[in-house]
């Protein structure tokens, strides 16, 4: 990987009113870290980092960052994570790892493919990419932007795995090498997607029990009220005085 110069300015906006502004200004915040200094707050100029992202092949990126007024000339950094913007895409912070030269150091790399592999062209198979990422490690200079990987001969059935990627000299991509990172599937049959439809809608919950509305009070059944063919409060009180009354009397 090729480093690229790129200027950049120590920043002392860091609240949030403060960063807003200068992204008004055409600035985006960054910061730099690594093991042989401190961390420092960076900001660039909007257009100059833009024209960097659009002009590599991802963002992976080995920068020779030269920071005004600083006493050292240039400094080796990787770009380790820009954060854009949701909606517009812009771009809106980006983290610098300071690296050196004779470093090792892993970074994800992209995954790409080139080439239409056969078991799609002929046999309307489907082509599945199962990891877009894998970690790579080598020395700063080393280490690919993007990994390329021909799929032209891939049929039903077939797989690329990691431990068939090559790597540039000095690289190493780690994890599994039986992880397949592309396949190459048979096409779904009209009776299985039917089949799968089925069984998602066996899965799905039933409907809802809905709830009976609360009684108001004083109807039938409902709580505190006199169950049907029994006397209201008001005319079993006057049975009780009839009562008393019939008893003085004998």
């Amino acid at each position: 990987m090729k480093s690229v110069p790129l200027n950049v300015y120590p920043r002392t906006a860091l609240r949030r009113s403060a960063v807003k502004k200068l992204r008004g200004a055409s600035r985006v915040p960054a910061v730099i870290y690594g093991r042989r200094r401190d961390t420092q707050s960076l900001e660039i100029r909007q257009k100059e980092l833009e024209d960097l992202v659009q002009h590599s092949a991802s963002e992976n990126i080995l920068v020779d960052l030269t920071v005004a007024g600083d006493t050292q000339p240039a400094r080796l950094a990787l770009v380790q994570e820009v954060q854009h913007h949701p909606l517009s895409g812009q771009i809106l912070h980006v983290d610098f790892h300071e690296v050196a030269a004779d470093e090792l150091v892993t970074v994800g790399v992209p995954v790409e493919t080139t080439g239409e592999a056969i078991g799609v062209k002929t046999a309307s198979g489907v082509l599945e990419h199962v990891l877009f990422k894998l970690k790579v490690r080598g020395l700063p200079k080393d280490l690919p932007e993007v990994l390329m990987v021909d799929v032209s001969h891939l049929n039903i059935g077939d797989a690329i795995h990691i431990g068939d990627i090559a790597t540039p000299p000095g690289c190493e991509i780690l994890g599994d090498k039986a992880i397949p990172v592309i396949a190459v599937s048979a096409p779904i049959t009209e009776a299985e997607e039917a089949a799968a439809e089925a069984a998602a809608a066996e899965a799905a919950p039933g409907e809802p029990e809905v709830l009976k509305e609360k009684k108001e009070e004083g109807a039938p059944g409902a709580e505190g009220a006199p169950e049907k063919g029994a006397a209201p409060a008001g005319d079993k009180d006057k049975e009780k005085d009839k009562d008393k009354g019939a008893e003085k009397k004998k």
